[in-house]
């Protein structure tokens, strides 16, 4: 492990959230997801800490199972579950989003907030259709940009980190061509930024104090003062999608 990285994971640690959202935005788009069965079979793919994952639980009266590859992360989760009381409707796994342990057609809906970056958002289309049952659905959030000219500094910031990043225009056209019904879109708020921003600023503020090296925590820093200067050229919009039959 590197310097950085391990300074990375050390800023991250523990923190409320690991992508932009909100407990707001989290009900929202469940709510234009649509009629659940009763108990549906819920699976948060990059779930992280387990913010969506236990509010999923609390929301549906379902199971929901967290999958994530950042051993941590799933630990907090179960500790996050443990203490809002749905330890026993909420199961972890520890694996990758590309290779993910569960049987097709068995999923109600497939959760990914601020994670199908990590595939593409056309990989994980095509990956997660067939988990879905004849009436499942799939909500995720995707970085997308917000101006047809972006900033240079942003413009090289995505490309370095999320090269296939689109517009909303070129997602909805990926999805549809895919085979998806695009039932909502909804942009995330800039204080759905904020949430995440805020804790992960602390935190570095703490390391700084703590004595690490200032350029390794201006690396890690970099995306928040990017943010802060370029906000208005990209965002993260939440997607409510159901395959066509």
């Amino acid at each position: 492990m590197t310097e950085l990285t391990e300074v990375f994971w050390r800023a991250h640690h523990d923190l409320p959230r690991e992508a932009p959202g909100s407990e707001e935005t989290t009900r929202l788009l469940l709510r234009l997801a649509g009629a659940l069965p009763e108990a549906p079979t819920v699976l948060d793919v990059g779930c992280g800490t387990g913010p969506a994952t236990v509010l999923l639980t609390q929301l549906t009266g379902g199971r929901v199972t967290g999958v994530d590859l950042h051993l941590p992360f799933l630990q907090a989760l179960t500790e996050r579950a443990r203490r809002a009381g749905v330890a026993d409707r909420v199961t972890t796994v520890n694996a990758s989003m590309t290779q993910l342990p569960v049987a097709p057609g068995s999923v109600d809906l497939l959760w990914a907030e601020g994670s199908a970056y990590v595939m593409g958002f056309d990989a994980a289309l095509t990956a997660w259709r067939p988990l879905l049952t004849p009436n499942g659905v799939l909500v995720l959030t995707e970085a997308e940009w917000t101006t047809p000219d972006p900033a240079p500094a942003a413009r090289e910031f995505w490309t370095a980190g999320y090269p296939a990043m689109r517009s909303t225009a070129g997602n909805v056209e990926a999805a549809q061509r895919a085979g998806w019904t695009v039932c909502a879109g909804y942009l995330l708020p800039d204080s759905d930024w904020d949430d995440y921003y805020g804790p992960l600023a602390d935190r570095i503020e703490q390391l700084r104090r703590e004595g690490t090296p200032a350029e390794l925590l201006a690396a890690v820093g970099e995306e928040i003062e990017l943010r802060a200067a370029h906000g208005r050229d990209y965002g993260y919009t939440g997607y409510v999608l159901r395959p066509r039959t």
